[in-house]
């Protein structure tokens, strides 16, 4: 399933000319925009949603609050009539994810008004700079933000840098569904994180699964060591800290004496109140994958973007099926019919959970390896870092 941004007025005019109603609160793309090149085995009917990120920018309780917002609606007329109050407040086609001065309580109020089938829930909510917890300008509770229309957040997003297993340390979140979305940076990247659902395929039923969990079945992620920003550190002089090592730091650079940038895992430990690995029961499975063509890579030693991983990558699809099958679902020998022995081991460790982590923190991505063993990088002026 596909979403589609709502809130710039140019886009919305594109998507209605390329949508059409499914007639379940859902879109297809209009036969003239069909395509016919992708292989037969790696077609499935595509669904879209019109979604719309927003960023709210303000001040509250003596501090500045940035938090992205993610709203999803069933009709274009509910994004038509979100976007003409939001003009009278700011500029939303500036960006593709507008920028306004709007308290994000204020913006779900507007949300609930304008379209009552809307769903609304907090982007990336432990990003540092940019969320509804991020250490730089986040609250530390739900309420804090949302006060008492916090009862409509019924979801969040946990971004690349966590993963449901860390959201469970905290007790604050146990009545909310836990989303994995991925962003349209590029099509390659697409559904590199994704929810499981087990509905029927309607904009409604997707909305009480995740209100409910009725349904929802769970998420797949990546490992949240390759988010951005899981450790804390300060990439200018190539610091990655521990949560435990930056307090010990004072919150300071050990080579420049900057403030470092905390990071998901560091905010998530300190708003926590259970220990790591615990969480209640019953609550919906989650699966870390490395993507296909990172796993092809490293077995045949090229870059992922190389023309003989994309070979080796549509001729397995051809031959298996989509990306998710293959990563989760298929038997070993199966996946070894077509699969070189490497590639099938790598996929059989990626599983299990048998991988080497090298964490990302300060905006660069960390690196997940099957079979490389990755060492923490050693920062520039080294001998200043541990006293």
């Amino acid at each position: 399933m596909g979403t589609g941004d709502f809130t710039h007025p140019l886009w919305l005019k594109e998507l209605q000319e390329k949508l059409e109603p499914a007639g379940n609160g859902l879109f297809t793309l209009r036969k003239g925009y069909k395509t016919d090149d992708v292989p037969a085995s790696c077609k499935a009917e595509v669904f879209f949603v019109l979604s719309a990120e927003i960023s709210c920018i303000y001040r509250k309780n003596d501090k500045t609050r940035k938090v992205h917002c993610v709203i999803l609606v069933p009709d274009f007329s509910s994004a038509e009539k979100i976007n003409s109050v939001l003009e009278g407040i700011g500029n939303i086609a500036s960006d593709g994810r507008p920028i306004l001065g709007l308290d994000a309580r204020k913006l779900l109020s507007i949300v609930l008004e304008s379209a009552p089938g809307a769903l609304f829930f907090p982007a990336h909510a432990w990003t540092p700079h940019f969320s509804v917890f991020g250490a730089a300008s986040g609250f530390d509770t739900m309420e804090e933000c949302f006060e008492e229309l916090t009862p409509h957040i019924h979801a969040i997003e946990t971004g690349l840098s966590s993963d449901p297993g860390m959201n469970r340390r905290l007790s604050l979140l146990d009545g909310i569904t836990l989303l994995s979305n991925s962003d349209a940076h590029s099509p390659a990247k697409t559904g590199r994180e994704a929810n499981i659902f087990d509905t029927e395929v309607a904009y409604d039923a997707m909305v009480k699964a995740i209100k409910t969990r009725e349904g929802f079945f769970g998420t797949i992620e990546f490992f949240p060591e390759e988010g951005k920003y899981h450790h804390d550190g300060h990439r200018a002089c190539g610091v990655s800290l521990t949560p435990k090592e930056t307090i010990s730091h004072n919150f300071l650079c050990p080579v420049c004496g900057k403030k470092v940038t905390v990071g998901v895992l560091h905010r998530v430990e300190s708003l926590s109140d259970r220990p790591e690995g615990s969480a209640p029961d019953g609550l919906p499975p989650f699966y870390s994958v490395i993507p296909l063509p990172e796993l092809i890579a490293e077995t045949v030693k090229v870059g992922p973007n190389s023309k003989t991983v994309s070979r080796e990558y549509f001729g397995l699809l051809e031959s298996l099926g989509n990306e998710f099958r293959i990563l989760l679902d298929l038997a070993p020998a199966d996946i070894a019919k077509f699969a070189s022995p490497a590639l099938t081991e790598a996929i059989m460790k990626t599983r299990s959970g048998d991988v080497s982590l090298e964490p990302g923190f300060d905006g660069e991505y960390g690196r997940i390896r099957v079979f490389e063993k990755l060492k923490r990088k050693e920062p520039k002026g080294q001998r200043t870092l541990f006293i």
